[in-house]
Parts: structure tokens; C-alpha cells; sequence
């Protein structure tokens, strides 16, 4: 390529560079494959029916709010399906610092670990409010994903969709102020950007527990809640709704 060409090449893909957003979507967390396919593969095929048909190595069990599933460091030796609450997924450090990964609701899973060769748990579940989930033995589940591709073909758009949205945490601690992901928290827990009518955000929800996910201070976190709210962006009614005004934080450079 000729000097002058490069001389007018150049100073383009600067541009377009700079213009390229660098941070996670609230879009990107409707499905980790083509929409209308993800879509289609979740009327067509319903994992509750489909679970509770699989025999023997599956157990439905009751947890309270704050009650226990699993430890970390405990035996990998099942996964889980979440049919009715909400779960909390922790990890904590050698020092003692604890960090919260996830909160999972109704129709997810977790443990899958187990299926990957993981031996013991690399952090603890824990029930945000009461809740029902299926327990699945390790050996049960691979049958079942070998036997139906139906549900294996979900279970790995759950997954993918779950990697995305892990990587879009990544992203949003790296570069987004304490403020805007507190905001996108708010709204993912309020199902933005997802099928249906947006919910209720979980009512028992601390500010410790929206501190840990967005690696900050219960203080900010209380600050910023009552800046939301102040706002309209917020409101509390028994329990804590989410406007889609919110939006204007996530979105404002």
C-alpha cells in the first residue's frame, strides 16, 4: 500500500475506534444465541415437565430464606434447578472477603460444575428467599442430556447466556463507575431487556448483598439508592421497583 493511501486509511479507523462503546448491554443479556432462536426453543420445550420425568437421581427440596444448599468446598456430585426463589450464588476468598456472583431465579441452574469434572464446589448456594429446587444427581443429569437433545440444546443456551453475562460483569467492574452498575443490577434483577413483564426486584434484597455484587460499600450503595429513588428512578411499595427511567444511568456516558 502506498504512502498516501495509508495517510487517508489512518486517520478513519481512528475514528471509528473511538466511537466504539466499550462496556456490557443490557441487550446482550436476553440470550446468549440469536433471540428468536432462544425464543422458540423455550416455548417448544418446557424443563419442569421434562425434569420431572427423568426417575430415579432427582429430588425436589424446600429451603428456607437464608438456609443453606451447598458450601464451598463441598463434594460436586449434582446440579440444580431452580422451580420456585431465589438463589444466591457466593464465593469467598482466602482472606475472608466474600463475594456474591449471581442471584438466580426461577427456571435456572446451578452446580453444573459437577458435570465438568469438578470435584468440589468452588462456591456456596444459598436461598435468598424460600425456595424449592431440584436436586439432580451428576449421573441422572448426563443421561438426561443424552437422552433428550431437546433439553441438552437448552441447557447449553442457558449456559452460553450465563457466560455472557459473567463476561459482561467482568467488563462492567473494569470500566463503569459504582453508580451506573448498581444501576444495571437493579435492572437485570428486574428482568430488563428479558421476555415478559419486567418484575419486582427481590423485597429482601440488602444493600450488603447489592454492595458485594458491585464491589462496593453498603454506604455508596445506600447513597446511590436514595439518589435513584429521589430521581423516580426507584420506588418502594412492600417491595422495590425498578422504572425503566433507570436506564438513563446505564446509558449516560
Amino acid at each position: 500500500m502506498s504512502p498516501a493511501r495509508r495517510a487517508n486509511v489512518t486517520p478513519i479507523t481512528r475514528k471509528i475506534a473511538r466511537q466504539t462503546p466499550i462496556g456490557p448491554t443490557l441487550q446482550t443479556s436476553r440470550s446468549a444465541i440469536n433471540p428468536g432462536v432462544a425464543t422458540k426453543k423455550r416455548r417448544n420445550f418446557d424443563p419442569h415437565a421434562f425434569l420431572a420425568t427423568i426417575g430415579e437421581g432427582r429430588k425436589s427440596v424446600l429451603f428456607k430464606r437464608k438456609q443453606e444448599i451447598f458450601a464451598q468446598g463441598d463434594i460436586a456430585d449434582a446440579a440444580f434447578y431452580v422451580q420456585t426463589g431465589k438463589v444466591k450464588l457466593t464465593v469467598v476468598s482466602r482472606t475472608g472477603k466474600e463475594a456474591t456472583v449471581a442471584i438466580l431465579g426461577e427456571g435456572e441452574f446451578f452446580g453444573e460444575g459437577s458435570l465438568a469434572g469438578q470435584a468440589l464446589r468452588m462456591g456456596s448456594a444459598t436461598a435468598l428467599t424460600d425456595c424449592t429446587v431440584l436436586r439432580i444427581d451428576k449421573k441422572a443429569m448426563m443421561e438426561a442430556l443424552h437422552r433428550k437433545h431437546d433439553f441438552s440444546d437448552m441447557f447449553v443456551a442457558y449456559l452460553l447466556a450465563r457466560n455472557i453475562r459473567y463476561e459482561e460483569d467482568l467488563v462492567d467492574q473494569l470500566f463503569n463507575s459504582s453508580e451506573k452498575r448498581l444501576a444495571r443490577i437493579l435492572l437485570l434483577l428486574a428482568r430488563f431487556g428479558k421476555e415478559g413483564v419486567p418484575e419486582t426486584v427481590v423485597p429482601k434484597i440488602s444493600q450488603e448483598t447489592l454492595a458485594e455484587m458491585i464491589g462496593t460499600t453498603r454506604a455508596r450503595v445506600s447513597f446511590f439508592m436514595n439518589r435513584f429513588r429521589k430521581l423516580g428512578f426507584i420506588h418502594y411499595n412492600g417491595g422495590l421497583q425498578v422504572h425503566s427511567s433507570l436506564l438513563n444511568i446505564v446509558l449516560n456516558d
